[in-house]
């Protein structure tokens, strides 16, 4: 097969594997100048920046001309690195430079395809190989073997079983999409550990607060269900679980005004003050416990804690699932009729979902923007109530005695700048 000097794209993917050769070359020829094998002499390991240079472009080259080749070639680097390990086996610790040599020729033969998937793969390797030691140092002397296995529960959920969840409505009056109930488990745990990563790396007494508010965005109630567990599990760290659950509730308002800039900003411009005072309130609120919780030392435990509770995470999903089906049959028998009472219900489990449907009614000229502030509010008003829920459930009592007054205050400001507004 003649090859074609002015086939650019050829050209360029050839480029492609040299670059992917040099890099983890690079890479390894550095490695291997700053490590000792068993006997103490230097590491002259098989392979350093010239041969995984070859091996890329070996990939890349049998590749372009046959399949087939590609293979054979990709068989000959293995043998070659098998007897090289082999001879060398009582040097050696480890396979990383002989797997990295076949990942190279791989990533070679990937280049004359998919050029830019090839060269991610190659940094994405090289930035791997490089942070030998902060990866083994976190493994070995940070990360402990409950979190571990903590990560590796959530990885499971995460890329094993939600891929397996049907993505279709289902059950009583097709209310419940098991693969949307999934991810609030995966939601809650992911929280959890967000939380607790916050707890090593940056302290309680800050890290809860902003994971809080950051994971607001996301769930509202599956951060207060977290930060609930978190301060029955720590409770010198309640001050900051409580501040974290009540900026989450900021969020929440952030969110919902976000959705109408984005969809209906007449609605927005209804609703622009009861928003501000509900945002201003809980933000206060929330301002206040942050400062009272970094005033005041934190003991901290010399027990660690757990990364997140699997049986918090499967009862909210419990719950969630329950009112679901319930704002489903309340929709389905009193239609548009019910438009409050369907859009209240659905905000026991998420208040975005009633405002990007109210919305969309006014959005699409199908009622007024005058009329779409009291499904949302009261959407906004029974999501607090599954707040105030799971902040009972989840925290108990000394939890929720400070997290539901806030909750109130917040709904309280939003419902008479509401009626002010409307006067």
């Amino acid at each position: 097969m003649a090859i074609n000097i002015m086939d650019n794209a050829v050209l360029l993917n050839l480029g492609v594997a040299l670059g992917i050769g040099l890099l983890i070359g690079a890479e390894r020829e550095r490695s291997k100048n700053h490590v000792q094998t068993s006997n103490g002499q230097p590491d002259n390991s098989l392979a350093g920046i010239r041969t995984f240079t070859i091996a890329s472009m070996l990939g890349a080259i049998t590749s372009w001309m046959n399949f087939w080749l590609m293979f054979a070639s990709l068989i000959c680097v293995a043998i070659f690195a098998s007897v090289a390990f082999y001879v060398r086996r009582d040097e050696r610790l480890g396979l990383t430079t002989e797997i990295s040599l076949l990942f190279t020729v791989v990533l070679g033969a990937l280049a004359i395809t998919t050029p830019v998937l090839a060269a991610s793969l190659a940094v994405s390797a090289a930035i791997l190989l490089s942070a030998k030691e902060p990866i083994h140092g976190f493994v070995l002397g940070v990360l402990t073997k409950d979190e571990l296995n903590d990560f590796l529960i959530l990885a499971g959920a995460t890329l094993i079983i939600l891929p397996l969840m049907p993505n279709v409505p289902m059950g009583p009056f097709d209310a419940i999409n098991p693969r949307n109930l999934w991810l609030v488990v995966i939601l809650v745990m992911a929280i959890g550990a967000f939380g607790h990563l916050a707890l090593r790396v940056i302290g309680g007494r800050i890290g809860l607060p902003l994971v809080g508010m950051v994971s607001g965005f996301i769930s509202s109630i599956a951060t207060i269900s977290a930060m609930g567990h978190r301060s029955r599990e720590m409770p010198n760290l309640m001050g900051s679980a409580v501040a974290g659950a009540v900026l989450s509730c900021f969020s929440t308002i952030l969110q919902i005004t976000l959705i109408l800039v984005a969809i209906s900003q007449p609605t927005l411009k209804a609703l622009a003050i009861p928003l501000l005072f509900g945002g201003v309130a809980i933000l206060i609120c929330g301002g206040m416990l942050t400062l009272n919780a970094m005033h005041h030392p934190v003991i901290e435990s010399g027990n660690v804690s757990q990364s997140f509770s699997v049986k918090t995470a499967f009862f909210l999903a419990g719950i969630i699932a329950i009112v679901l089906v319930i704002s489903a049959a309340l929709n389905q028998w009193f239609g548009q009729a019910g438009l409050v009472i369907g859009s209240a219900f659905v905000g026991l489990v998420d208040a975005h979902a009633p405002t990007v449907s109210i919305a969309s009614f006014v959005a699409n000229h199908q009622l007024a923007a005058s009329n779409a502030g009291l499904p949302i509010l009261a959407a906004f008003s029974l999501n607090a109530v599954s707040k105030a829920i799971t902040a009972v459930v989840s925290g108990g009592k000394a939890f929720a005695s400070q997290v539901v007054p806030c909750l109130l205050i917040q709904v309280t400001s939003v419902w008479v700048a509401y009626f002010f507004n409307i006067a």
